[in-house]
C-alpha cells in the first residue's frame, strides 16, 4: 500500500480526491493500492522537563541546567486518536510519501512521527505550492527522493531543540533569580520572542525619552495666469536643523512678512524630471501581513489565518508561507491560464486584461531569487468569490492586483522643481503630472509615498512656469510645528521592523546574514510569536499598535544582551542553514547550544538581580500597592498582600479608577 501523509484534513481530501481515494476510513481516505492520512498539525511535540524527572516539576537553580541525553516527545492528547490512526497505517505501507506543507516545519510534522512510529520502508516527497487539481497533478507526477528534503528535517529539529533549551532553562533561571528579587511574575525567554519583543521596549523607550522641538514653517498660496499653487520657505543656512527645518521663530516670522509685502514672487529655475516607477513584487506572507495592517487594519494572525484559507479552503491562491516574492520562469507559460481564470472567477476584470501584455517579464520572473516557495499568486483554476468572506475577498484582490501588475507598463509621471524668490526669500514649489498609470490602474488604493503623504505639495500640478515669470503672492501663513516622536509599532509594523532587524547590527557579517534570512523568525512563526508576546501580557494592544507592558520592560533589562541581540539570532540561523546545506550537523549543533545554556546559567546563578518590580493602582480591598501577575486569561494587578489579600485590578482598567474583582473565588497568581 502506498501512504500518503498529509498535514491536515482538509489536504488529505483533495489529494485523496486527485488519487482516486474516495472511501472514507477512519482518519483516512482508502482507493485501489492507495491510502491518504493526515495529522492535525503535530500529533507529537517535546516533552516538558518533568518527563526527564520528578525533581523537575519545581522551579529551582539547583535542577539548571536541563540538557536532555537522549530527546523525548509526547503524544499530543487533543490528538492522540489520529496519531494511532497514522501509526497504525505506517505499519503496513509499503511506501510513504511526505505530503506536508513543503517547508521545514512540515517537514519535521512528518518526519517526527516517521520516527516515532520506527517506520523503515521507503519515501518520496511530495512538493507542493498550491492544493488545486492542476497544481496537485503536477507535483505528483514529480515526487522527490527522500535524500533532497532530509536535511530541512534536521534543521528544523536544531530549531525546535535550541527554542527548548533556551526557553526551559533561561525563563526558569531568570524567573527564579527575579522571584528572590521580589519580582512575581514569570520572565519567560524565547530564542525569536526576547529579542522581537526587544523591539517594541527600545521603540517604546525612544518615544518615552523623544524632547520635542519646536520649528516654523511658512507656507506660501501663489498663482499664475488663475491657476493655484502652493510653495514653501527655504530657510538659511545657519537657521535650520540638520533636516532643514527653521528652529529661529523670529526669522521665520520676517521671512513671512517679507513674503507677503512683496507681493510678487519671480521663477529662478525649473527643473522636470522623468520618473519611471516598475510594479511592487509579489506578495511573500510578511508584506501581506504589513499591508494588510496598514491597508484594513487586520492583525497579522488573521491575515495568515485569512491567506491559509484562500489557499486551503478555496484553492484561489498559492501556498501563502513564503518568504519570497519571485517566480520561477518556467511559470511564464501558465500566465494565459491564470488570466484565464481570473477572468472566469471575475468577468468585470475583462477590460483590464486585454490590456494586458502577458509576455512581459517583468523583475519578479526571477530564478535566482526564488527560494523554496515562489511569491504568492492566484491559481490556474477559477475561484468562487460567493464563499468567501468580506475580507478573504479584499487580501485575495490584492494578491490578484499584485499579479496583474507584473504584465502592465511602468507607472510614469513628471516631477517638477520650481524655485522662486520672493522680497530676497527663496520658496520652493513641487509638482507631479502622472504621464502613465501603468499598473497602478490595478493598484490604484497603493499607499503613497512617505514624503508625497506628509507633504501633499509634492503631489500638486502646476503651472505652465518658466524662468522669469512671475507669480502672484495670494496668502501667507506662518505655521508652528513641533518635531515628533517615532510611531509606536503596528502588528504589520512589528512584522516588517523583524524582517529588516538588519539594520540594528553592527557587524557586517550579522547584518548580511539577517538579509540574506530576512531577519528574525520566519514567514511562518511572525505572526506566533507576536501573538504569544500578546498572550503572556508582555505586548499590549492600544488601537491597532502594540505597546510593550512593563513586565516586558523588567524582562529586557534583566535577561543578557546576547539573549534579545538580533545579531544572535542571525548567528543561529546561519547555523540552521548550513544544517539545511549538510555542512554542520544536527547533533553538533545541539551541542552547542547545550554549552552556551550551561555557561549562562553558571554565570547568572549566584547574581542578585536589581529588579524594577512594577507597581500598580492601589488595591480596591486594602489599599496596599499591587503587582502586575499573570493568569490564564492575561495579566492583571494583584495585590501586593496576596494571598492574605485577594484584590485584583484588571489590567486594562484605568489607575485613576480601580475596582473590585468580580470573582467569587480568588484568582491564584500565574
Amino acid at each position: 500500500m502506498q501512504l500518503y501523509l498529509c498535514e491536515k484534513p482538509s489536504q488529505g481530501k483533495d489529494i485523496a480526491r486527485i488519487l482516486g481515494a474516495s472511501q472514507r476510513g477512519s482518519g483516512c481516505y482508502n482507493g485501489p493500492g492507495v491510502t491518504v492520512t493526515w495529522c492535525i498539525g503535530h500529533l507529537i511535540e517535546a516533552a516538558p522537563p518533568e518527563s526527564y524527572g520528578e525533581q523537575y516539576k519545581r522551579w529551582s537553580l539547583e535542577q539548571l541546567p536541563i540538557i536532555p541525553e537522549r530527546w523525548r516527545v509526547d503524544i499530543k492528547p487533543t490528538t492522540a486518536t489520529q496519531y494511532k490512526v497514522v501509526k497504525a497505517l505506517l505499519t503496513k505501507a509499503s511506501e510513504l510519501v511526505i505530503a506536508t506543507d513543503a517547508d521545514r516545519e512540515g517537514e519535521m510534522i512528518a518526519r517526527e512521527l516517521i520516527e516515532l512510529c520506527d517506520y523503515r520502508g521507503p519515501i518520496k516527497r511530495l512538493w507542493l505550492s498550491a492544493l488545486n487539481d492542476a497544481s496537485i497533478r503536477k507535483a505528483l507526477g514529480a515526487l522527490k527522493s527522500s535524500d533532497e528534503t532530509v536535511l530541512m528535517y534536521h534543521s528544523a529539529l536544531a530549531r525546535s531543540r535550541a527554542d527548548w533549551l533556551i526557553g526551559m532553562n533561561l525563563s526558569r533561571l531568570f524567573t527564579v533569580l527575579g522571584r528572590q528579587a521580589g519580582y512575581d511574575g514569570v520572565l519567560s525567554v524565547g530564542r525569536v520572542q526576547t529579542p522581537t519583543l526587544r523591539l517594541v521596549v527600545d521603540r517604546d523607550r525612544e518615544i518615552a525619552s523623544f524632547v520635542s522641538v519646536p520649528f516654523w514653517v511658512v507656507d506660501v498660496g501663489l498663482s499664475q495666469a488663475v491657476q493655484a499653487f502652493a510653495a514653501s520657505w527655504l530657510p538659511p543656512e545657519g537657521q535650520t536643523d540638520a533636516e532643514g527645518r527653521c528652529l529661529n521663530q523670529t526669522a521665520a516670522q520676517v521671512a513671512a512678512d517679507r513674503i507677503r509685502t512683496g507681493g510678487m514672487a519671480q521663477v529662478t529655475s525649473v527643473t522636470t524630471e522623468r520618473v519611471r516607477e516598475v510594479a511592487p513584487l509579489l506578495f511573500d506572507l510578511g508584506t501581506l501581513q504589513e499591508v494588510c495592517s496598514r491597508r484594513f487594519g487586520l492583525d497579522v494572525q488573521e491575515t495568515l489565518d485569512i491567506a491559509q484559507a484562500l489557499y486551503e479552503t478555496h484553492k484561489a491562491t498559492t501556498y501563502p508561507r513564503s518568504d519570497c516574492g519571485y517566480l520561477p520562469e518556467s511559470m511564464l507559460a501558465e500566465v494565459p491560464t491564470v488570466l484565464a481564470a481570473l477572468v472566469a472567477t471575475e468577468p468585470s476584470l475583462r477590460p483590464i486584461i486585454d490590456a494586458l501584455d502577458p509576455s512581459q517579464r517583468s523583475r519578479a520572473w526571477n530564478d535566482a531569487k526564488v527560494t523554496a516557495h515562489h511569491g504568492i499568486i492566484p491559481t490556474l483554476e477559477p475561484a468562487d468569490l460567493s464563499t468567501m468572506s468580506e475580507k478573504e475577498r479584499a487580501v485575495y484582490r490584492l494578491i490578484r492586483a499584485h499579479f496583474l501588475a507584473q504584465f502592465l507598463p511602468h507607472h510614469e509621471y513628471d516631477r517638477t522643481i520650481v524655485l522662486l524668490t520672493c522680497a530676497g526669500e527663496s520658496l520652493r514649489a513641487i509638482g507631479k503630472q502622472i504621464v502613465a498609470q501603468g499598473w497602478r490602474q490595478v493598484l490604484v488604493e497603493e499607499a503613497p509615498d512617505e514624503a508625497e503623504a506628509d507633504n501633499p505639495q509634492r503631489s500638486q500640478v502646476l503651472p505652465q512656469l518658466s524662468e522669469g515669470m512671475q507669480c502672484r503672492v495670494e496668502q501667507v501663513a506662518l505655521k508652528a510645528m513641533t518635531t515628533q516622536p517615532p510611531r509606536p509599532y503596528t502588528q504589520g509594523e512589528l512584522v516588517k521592523a523583524m524582517k529588516g532587524v538588519a539594520k540594528l547590527v553592527s557587524d557586517p557579517r550579522l547584518k548580511q546574514k539577517l538579509k540574506d534570512t530576512t531577519g528574525i523568525g520566519t514567514e511562518a512563526t511572525r505572526a506566533s510569536i507576536i501573538k504569544g508576546l500578546l498572550g503572556r501580557g508582555y505586548l499590549l494592544t492600544k488601537g491597532r499598535t502594540v505597546r510593550a507592558s512593563d513586565a516586558a520592560f523588567t524582562l529586557i533589562d534583566t535577561v543578557p544582551a546576547a539573549i534579545a541581540d538580533p545579531g544572535t539570532t542571525a548567528i543561529w540561523e546561519q547555523a540552521l542553514d548550513m544544517i539545511e546545506a549538510g555542512s554542520l550537523t544536527l547533533d553538533a549543533f545541539v551541542m552547542k547550544q547545550s554549552a552556551w545554556v550551561t555557561q549562562l546559567v553558571q554565570q547568572y546563578r549566584g547574581i542578585q538581580l536589581a529588579i524594577k518590580i512594577p507597581q500598580g493602582p492601589i488595591c480596591p480591598i486594602c489599599g496596599a500597592a499591587t503587582r502586575q501577575r499573570s493568569g490564564k486569561t492575561g495579566p492583571f494587578w494583584s495585590c501586593s498582600r496576596y494571598p492574605e489579600c485577594k484584590g485584583t485590578i484588571a489590567i486594562e482598567a484605568k489607575r485613576s479608577a480601580p475596582r473590585k474583582s468580580k470573582r467569587s473565588t480568588p484568582r491564584k497568581p500565574g
